[in-house]
């Protein structure tokens, strides 16, 4: 199947050979005819499996281009706000069609003036609500979205969506699309929307074939010479570091950068501008790093990204998919690498397990291993040198200590140990050691279960339950914080 299949507008297929659009994604080939139908629907799909072309070209092609807002994007991020835009802002030129983006932290006045000049907003939700409440605009959409609700959930936001709906008409085509479904998001479907398809991509479906996956078990000391070693021996053209942490993400964007690579950091707490700054640097090929949170890239598009590498393994299953979702795009290759210690052993296996992909182990490379896989490089080097006349001053003067061959030999030497190969030789664990490091975790894990049931576990059922309501009310308490932290 192709994209003439769906008979779009000429003006949009132009747009989408373009872009180098052949065949349709998956969670594309169902829900855009259900969307052109003009049928409200719910699609869980992941990140990375072309949601935004999805809800997107259906709505273009159905676009009246009458000079008034006619659809309205929702998603969590500032970051994702701007990727939605300059994507649908890219298919829908030919048509005439400009996009405002909206979200906190810019000026009012000035996304007012953008909102009442285009066909289509994206916005996240907050400012989104403010813009409402204060009546600063009024707008009559026929198409709404909302991208990544789960995400919006996690992050708080729920009420505020709840409220954005009592704005917006009840003659509107939605659309929800959402990674995941906690009952609280089936419950928001079926208040928003009417009567709506329902279209489920599988994880297998989301699994990228293209995305080599492999994990490096070291110590935790190690880290830093094991992601270097790796980003040496790799050789990326465009790669981006995950962090767990701000802080993190900070220390590891200079020690990247005093390594020699054009580096930078990207997270939630810096200024705006200085976020879209490196974002635009990275896109253009001007960083050949990125080290990021999973809330600063999140729906990040940089197309060739090489390499992702997770300097900590994720604490669940949806992070890791997202990360690695960064590479691999477009029919390209890429390669998914991940750092982990003895103790990050049984989230290794969660995620092995619900990925339903097979990530493989493997040694870091030694420094005679990086000088090899440097070899070509050298040599195409030497075969493109210019001979200077100094040059061969100093050959005439070796020649009278050595031959000829020395003299090669002696060059290339010295143009290898130019190749400055930081940290030990050995770094982590051999793959002996990785299979005996797992026994000893399964081992002592079935010795710790034996134990608990010897322990008695009814009483454990009861407390669970128990434990169980609190956690939900915690959640909630979560949620509320998020909400004010985003706000601030």
């Amino acid at each position: 199947m192709t994209f003439e299949a769906f008979n779009f507008k000429p003006q949009l297929a132009k747009a989408i050979n373009y872009a180098g659009f052949k065949e349709p994604s998956p969670v594309q080939k169902e829900a855009i005819p259900i969307v052109l139908e003009g049928r409200d629907i719910v699609a869980q799909a992941h990140t990375g499996t072309g949601k935004t072309a999805a809800f997107g070209l259906p709505i273009l092609n159905m676009m009246t281009c009458d000079g008034e807002v006619e659809a309205v994007v929702i998603v969590p991020t500032r970051e994702l706000a701007t990727q939605v835009s300059d994507e649908l802002f890219r298919f829908g030129k030919n048509l005439g069609i400009n996009t405002a983006t909206v979200y906190g932290g810019s000026s009012y006045g000035r996304q007012v003036k953008h909102i009442n000049n285009s066909s289509i907003v994206v916005a996240t939700p907050g400012r989104f609500l403010d813009l409402l409440n204060k009546g600063m605009i009024d707008i009559n959409p026929q198409f709404v979205v909302l991208d990544e609700a789960d995400e919006m959930l996690d992050m708080g936001f729920l009420d505020d969506i709840k409220k954005i709906f009592a704005f917006l008409p009840t003659s509107r085509q939605t659309l929800l699309f959402s990674a995941t479904m906690p009952q609280q998001i089936k419950d928001l479907a079926q208040e928003i929307l009417y009567e709506p398809a329902f279209v489920t991509i599988t994880q297998k479906d989301t699994t990228n074939k293209d995305i080599t996956q492999h994990y490096y078990v070291v110590e935790e000391r190690e880290r830093d010479d094991a992601l270097m070693r790796l980003m040496d021996y790799q050789n990326p053209t465009k790669s981006i570091v995950f962090c767990r942490t701000k802080k993190e993400v900070d220390r590891l964007a200079s020690y990247i950068s005093a390594q020699g690579y054009r580096a930078k950091g990207l997270h939630g707490d810096m200024e705006q501008r200085s976020r879209e700054e490196v974002i635009k640097a990275f896109k253009r090929g001007a960083l050949e790093v990125l080290v990021a949170t999973d809330v600063a890239a999140r729906g990040l598009d940089v197309r060739d990204v090489s390499h992702v590498f997770n300097y900590h393994i994720p604490f669940d299953s949806e992070s890791y998919v997202h990360r690695i979702g960064r590479t691999g795009r477009a029919g390209k290759t890429g390669i998914a690498i991940s750092i982990v210690t003895p103790h990050e052993f049984n989230s290794l296996k969660k995620i092995q397990k619900d990925v339903g992909s097979k990530l493989e182990s493997q040694v870091i490379p030694t420094i005679a291993d990086v000088q090899m896989q440097n070899r070509d490089k050298i040599i195409d080097r030497i075969k493109s040198q210019k001979v200077t006349d100094l040059a061969r001053e100093i050959v005439d003067d070796l020649k009278k200590e050595f031959v000829d061959e020395d003299i090669a030999l002696k060059l290339a030497a010295m143009l290898f140990s130019q190749n400055d190969i930081s940290g030990s030789d050995k770094i982590g664990k051999s793959l002996v050691e990785v299979e005996r490091l797992f026994k000893e975790a399964d081992a002592s894990k079935a010795q710790n279960g034996r134990r608990g049931r010897g322990r008695g576990g009814n009483r454990g059922s009861r407390g669970g339950n128990h434990r169980r309501r609190n956690s939900g009310g915690g959640s909630n308490r979560r949620e509320g914080r998020s909400h004010h932290n985003n706000n601030r």
